[in-house]
């Protein structure tokens, strides 16, 4: 069914890309909209169909010269008309034959089956949704074009609080694990989501008492269940200065594990690089000299679990290394031991084989950058604990047991941050290079700037530049976010097919990363409310302005809703 709204303008040029509509006396045609228009062929042989969104409306007085005739037509001295014209920039014809349409053909308003043509929805086979548009009809990603099929990850972009660049991820997600899409790899697929703002993400599984009658119309339209998050595992860092392993939140103590590394695993699995950020690698020779004490703690574990092996021992959690005037062996159980090592070998032993063919100033620049991390990393690595214990506080994102992991990074500092972040991806990327493409694991990773910046290079930074581009082959699909993409390394941001876009700073909307948003959307893009997103796939030319509804799950401690259990309260 479609809705006549006007006619093709004669005094505007028509192309098979775009052209101008008159709107009839009575008729409205709003920005966002969608219309259709069939145009016959010169020849007679057919009818070609254009369909199109409305990018540009205006409106002006036929009939006058100067400003102040506006006031004279308005007094009724002055004859005028008012022209009301939108612009169209087209999105789909049919078949594709590239006539232009003839000035005088009706425009419809798209609905229904053809609003769904119009925007290419109608030949996505696997869709999710990815919420309304301004015509409360949905809106639908191409799966294919998330999943790696045809192409991979999503890339979220808008001003800190206001562009709501998780709150948007999760619903994401939300729609994917509930969506048809999946098929029979539903059960198996899964998220990692690092929480870095507060412990917002630690309530996701509890219904939101928030929710409104209008919030769950939206919920219907979208064909998504409004209900909670389940098979959520919770992770947080250890609390600092305690010798027992306490997850250290605030808000929520049930159902809380804690993430931290063995030294000996450290050393074995080759971690030692991401204790390092990228501008500490950039200058001099210390990105060398970390790759030859990173090899050297290496064989130095290898050799540990060897004599463990050996004594029918299980791989310890320490280090067992040779100091310079000792006969036996010194047991290194902290980080700061560690470092003490280090120390002895590289600076006041100078030990060529640990130095290579670097000079003091680099042993002592990494020396001094260990222990200025010392209080920070610190906590996250333990040589002090049994075997059988620390396995306990592995993280695995393919666990069987678990849809979902939120991963707590709010905690710790900065360089920790990406000390963690790095190792988990690591691990995810070795473990998806041995499985295979399924099952799908998806990353949620807010402040890419932070872990893959334009400028300089760190582990991490490659880390993220492999999964733009190969992970798509192994099933791991980064949804990244970030306030300025400007700042982000282009090979992490170009190889995202699905593109977000909330309330941008004026400044970062001029940036090229933003060329696929026409110039009236760069505009908008200043002046969006939370909740609201300009939506860009590959099998649609233009962007389109979609929200997303109220989450259906607690995003803080004071949205929960309380059971009714716990309303009888004895006093």
């Amino acid at each position: 069914m479609t809705t006549p709204v006007g006619y093709i303008l004669g005094t505007q040029e028509a192309t098979p890309l775009e052209f101008w509509v008159a709107v009839s006396p009575g008729q409205v045609l709003r920005l966002d909209d969608v219309v259709e228009v069939q145009t016959h062929r010169p020849d007679g042989s057919g009818i070609v169909k254009f369909y199109g969104v409305v990018d540009y409306v205006r409106t002006l007085h036929e009939g006058t010269q100067f400003d102040t005739d506006t006031f004279l037509a308005k007094s009724g001295s002055l004859p005028v008309n008012v022209s009301y014209a939108a612009h169209i920039q087209v999105t789909r014809i049919e078949p594709e034959e590239y006539l232009p349409p003839q000035p005088g053909d009706t425009v419809n308003l798209a609905v229904d089956e053809e609003l769904k043509r119009a925007l290419h929805f109608d030949a996505m086979e696997k869709r999710i949704p990815a919420g309304t548009m301004r015509n409360n009809n949905p809106a639908y990603f191409n799966y294919e074009f998330i999943d790696g099929t045809k192409g991979a990850h999503i890339n979220i972009s808008g001003v800190s609080g206001v562009a709501t660049k998780t709150s948007y991820a999760l619903f994401l997600l939300h729609g994917i694990f509930h969506s048809a899409a999946l098929g029979y790899h539903r059960a198996n697929t899964k998220a990692l989501i690092f929480n870095v703002k507060g412990e917002d993400l630690f309530f996701i599984d509890k219904q939101n008492a928030k929710l409104k009658e209008h919030d769950l119309a939206q919920y219907n339209i979208l064909g998504i269940p409004a209900e909670p998050f389940k098979d959520v595992r919770f992770c947080a860092a250890p609390r600092k200065g305690s010798h027992d392993v306490d997850p250290h939140l605030e808000q929520r103590a049930d159902n809380i594990s804690v993430y931290l590394w063995s030294l000996r695993e450290l050393c074995r699995d080759r971690l030692f690089s991401f204790l390092f950020a990228g501008e500490d690698l950039e200058r001099g020779n210390l990105g060398f000299l970390v790759s030859i004490v990173e090899e050297k703690l290496a064989r130095i574990a290898e050799d540990n679990d060897k004599t463990d092996k050996k004594n029918n021992r299980k791989s310890g959690v320490h280090l067992d290394v040779e100091l310079y005037g000792s006969p036996e062996k010194k047991k290194v159980t902290t980080f700061r031991e560690l470092i003490e090592f280090l120390e002895d070998k590289l600076v006041e032993n100078e030990d060529n084989s640990w130095l290579g063919r670097n000079t003091n100033a680099t042993a002592e620049a990494l020396i001094r950058r260990l222990w200025g991390i010392r209080d920070e990393i610190g906590h996250l690595i333990r040589g002090d604990l049994p075997p059988e214990q620390i396995t306990k506080y592995q993280l695995d994102p393919l666990s069987p047991s678990h849809q979902i992991t939120i991963v707590d990074i709010n905690k710790i500092g900065g360089k920790a941050q990406k000390f963690v972040v790095g190792i988990l991806l690591q691990r995810l990327f070795a473990e998806k290079e041995k499985r295979g493409q399924y099952p799908v694991v998806f990353i949620v990773l807010d402040e890419l700037n932070k872990y893959a910046p334009r400028e300089g290079r760190s582990p991490i930074k490659n880390l993220l530049v492999e999964i733009a581009e190969r992970g798509r082959s192994l099933g791991i699909i980064l949804i990244g976010a970030q306030q300025t993409a400007s700042e982000v390394e282009r090979r992490v941001v170009g190889q995202a097919a699905i593109r977000v876009v909330g309330r941008l700073d004026s400044a970062e909307a001029e940036s090229a990363e933003y060329n696929f948003l026409s110039g009236g959307c760069r505009k908008r893009s200043l002046l969006l409310k939370s909740g609201t997103m300009f939506v860009h796939q590959p099998e649609v030319p233009s962007p389109i302005l979609i929200n997303f509804p109220f989450p259906p799950y607690a995003t803080r401690d004071g949205e929960v809703a309380i059971d009714d259990e716990d309303d009888d309260i004895e006093f």
